[in-house]
């Protein structure tokens, strides 16, 4: 496979040119650390990134950072948590579930991934802090998208659809982003024995609850069996557990928390964990250390399965006793993780029958490639969403020559 290494933006330019004219699919990569997340592929071209490494500035106090995006993810976020600052969205860190070196992405794949942690029902997503973005489309044109502050779309806002489009539409080259202060102090409520649906109506209470709560999330006693790191101090024999967080000034958060434990005291006495013990449990709810690469469930297929909240603690239950799976709930119920035992189509089409009676969908994040060349990775969409998001790639990519195959099996030129 030839791998050309790009030094700067112009290179980017030409490079896709020359795959225009020759016809040749380039498959886009910073560190490959997503390469077996979507679709397997068919290219023998692939587009190296890692060279455009640079913040071009960094502005704390006006909370804008603009980086390039083969950027190192983990150089980024050490730099902006330097100014006690972070992307509130939480971005998900993969390598737990894939098996592949640690925090080994860059701003670009964290961007096109789009994978929010579990702050999201709070701060929203990637698509929402990102600002401004400078791309070059399949067309081989440099574009210019967005700005460097909040308020900057007068149209169409472009620069969102790249955010969770897996490197189908144009090749970033430079984004610019929100960042936010750090809380200074973070609480998380325990409640434990709760089973999926009675933790679901936990869940929804706290949310809508005047209290801010930053993280809800419920971890079935099943699947904490083997627990390590954070979560291990929280397994006890089968016995679930459900976790709220709330995060401001000190002051406030133990308030907060004092008055949820009493709203909440119906569903029993709630525990706390604070500050840096807490922080580390979200980290480990977020990258999904239940089903690790390296654990006793690293073999299986994992679902990432977005659903109403109100449907979530029922449908993952049944999901779960149906297949013989485990699953780990985030977002009030809204995202499930799914491990669920091998099959030729990792239960794609029971979990997608069912999903289709709630308006949830789902997206194969982990599974051999075999699997994922016999099923759609990506959850099928309806015929006019299809029918739109082929009209949006053909104007940004016609002749379909950026990451080709990435998210749909028919993918023709």
């Amino acid at each position: 496979m030839d791998t050309l290494k790009v030094r700067d933006a112009k290179d980017v330019e030409l490079a896709v040119r020359d795959a225009i004219a020759a016809e040749q699919p380039l498959g886009i990569i910073g560190h490959g650390s997503k390469r077996a997340i979507g679709q397997v592929t068919a290219t023998n071209a692939v587009l190296d990134l890692s060279a455009l490494n640079g913040v071009t500035s960094y502005e704390p106090n006006e909370l804008i950072i603009t980086v390039q995006a083969g950027a190192p993810l983990a150089d980024v976020l050490s730099l902006i948590d330097s100014k006690n600052q972070e992307f509130a969205f939480d971005p998900m860190n993969t390598s737990v579930l894939l098996g592949t070196q640690a925090l080994a992405g860059t701003i670009g794949g964290m961007i096109s991934a789009g994978l929010a942690g579990p702050r999201r029902i709070k701060a929203g997503g990637a698509r929402d802090h990102l600002l401004g973005a400078t791309a070059v489309s399949g067309f081989g044109d440099t574009f210019v998208a967005g700005g460097k502050v909040v308020k900057n779309v007068t149209g169409y806002d472009i620069c969102k659809l790249l955010a969770g489009s897996w490197g189908t539409l144009s090749v970033m080259t430079e984004v610019t982003l929100k960042v936010m202060p750090k809380a200074e102090s973070e609480i998380t409520l325990v409640l434990r024995g709760l089973d999926d649906v009675t933790a679901n109506r936990a869940m929804s209470a706290a949310l809508g609850s005047p209290f801010d709560v930053s993280g809800a999330a419920h971890l079935p006693g099943t699947a904490l069996r083997g627990a390590n790191g954070p979560l291990a101090l929280l397994a006890g024999p089968d016995q679930s557990v459900t976790l709220l967080r709330l995060e401001s000034i000190k002051v406030s958060v133990a308030e907060r928390a004092r008055s949820l434990a009493t709203l909440l005291a119906q569903y029993g006495k709630a525990e706390t964990v604070e500050d840096a013990a807490s922080a580390a449990l979200w980290a480990a709810i977020r990258d999904v250390t239940p089903f690790a690469a390296a654990g006793s469930r690293g073999s299986l297929p994992v679902w990432r399965i977005v659903c109403p909240p109100a449907s979530g603690g029922a449908f993952g239950e049944r999901l779960a006793r149906e297949t013989g799976g485990e699953v780990v709930y985030d977002w009030g119920g809204g995202l499930i993780w799914a491990a669920l035992p091998e099959a030729p189509d990792a239960h794609a089409g029971s979990l997608r029958a069912g999903l289709k009676a709630i308006g949830g969908h789902a997206m194969l994040l982990r599974a051999p490639e075999t699997v994922r060349s016999a099923i759609d990775v990506f959850h099928p969409q309806a015929p006019g969403v299809a029918a739109l998001s082929q009209r949006v790639k053909h104007s940004f990519d016609p002749r379909n020559i950026l990451n080709r195959g990435r998210m749909t099996r028919d993918s023709q030129p």
